[in-house]
């Protein structure tokens, strides 16, 4: 666990020794709250401020978080590999399982201090509205759960590139297509239900509404572990190579 921390806290400082820490928090808050002003003036126009409000807002950050997670990934390995630090990582009295989680944990944090900075806005809706603590509690958990699943896979692509704008790219194309091939699942049959069980979206949607199954935790948690699993076996073979 020791080893874990150091490389958490090694990626962590890489992050705010550097603008991109600031800068992408600074523009997640802007967005996300350029957001929620506009949903709250909707719901004070129309129906009042309530619950809606929160499930608005906590769709729209899922979806921002699917185009800013690959910047917070895209250099975890494909700049170590492009600067020729990998050998000396790998090398170091360090297992692979390690290296691969505290990476994943450094991400994390990050996206967890984003969306630490959201909290402001459940304080003003209640303030002006109704708060329903079931939908806040749920949709967060639901966020740091599909944020999990992001930021795995663009460890993943960045495990297998030495280029950041590939590796940022290829996730991002991959997550949108995860996210609106839950469009497809209206088709009936088996099929249906396949696309339906494969959207990101789809499993999101309950969470939002304040409900959690058990399905939707069963699927994100698979998904995150198995490209851990696969980034793992990425850095593995860099040692053959």
């Amino acid at each position: 666990m020791r080893n874990i921390l150091a490389v958490c806290t090694k990626e962590l400082y890489t992050y705010f020794v550097t603008p991109i820490a600031y800068f992408v928090c600074i523009v997640f808050s802007a967005i996300t709250g350029f957001l929620f002003s506009l949903v709250l003036i909707s719901a004070s126009v129309n129906n009042g401020i309530g619950a809606g409000v929160m499930q608005t807002l906590f769709g729209n950050i899922a979806i921002i978080l699917l185009f800013f997670t690959p910047v917070l990934t895209m250099k975890l390995f494909a700049e170590e590999r492009k600067s020729g630090t990998i050998e000396l990582l790998l090398t170091s009295p360090i297992t692979d399982i390690q290296v691969v989680l505290g990476k994943f944990l450094s991400s994390w944090v990050l996206v967890l201090i984003m969306l630490g900075l959201t909290l402001l806005f459940p304080l003003l809706t209640q303030r002006f509205g109704h708060l329903d603590i079931g939908i806040l509690l749920s949709g967060y958990f639901g966020l740091i759960l599909i944020s999990s699943c992001f930021l795995s896979f663009g460890l993943l692509m960045s495990s297998m590139s030495k280029n950041q704008i590939v590796a940022a790219l290829t996730s991002f194309g991959f997550f949108l297509i995860l996210w609106l091939i839950g469009a497809l699942s209206s088709r009936s049959g088996s099929v249906g239900k396949f696309l339906g069980y494969l959207s990101f979206h789809e499993h999101y949607n309950d969470f939002a509404r304040g409900v959690i199954n058990l399905k939707d935790v069963v699927y994100y948690v698979s998904f995150t572990c198995v490209c851990l699993f696969a980034s793992l076996k990425s850095i593995e073979s860099a040692k053959w190579r």
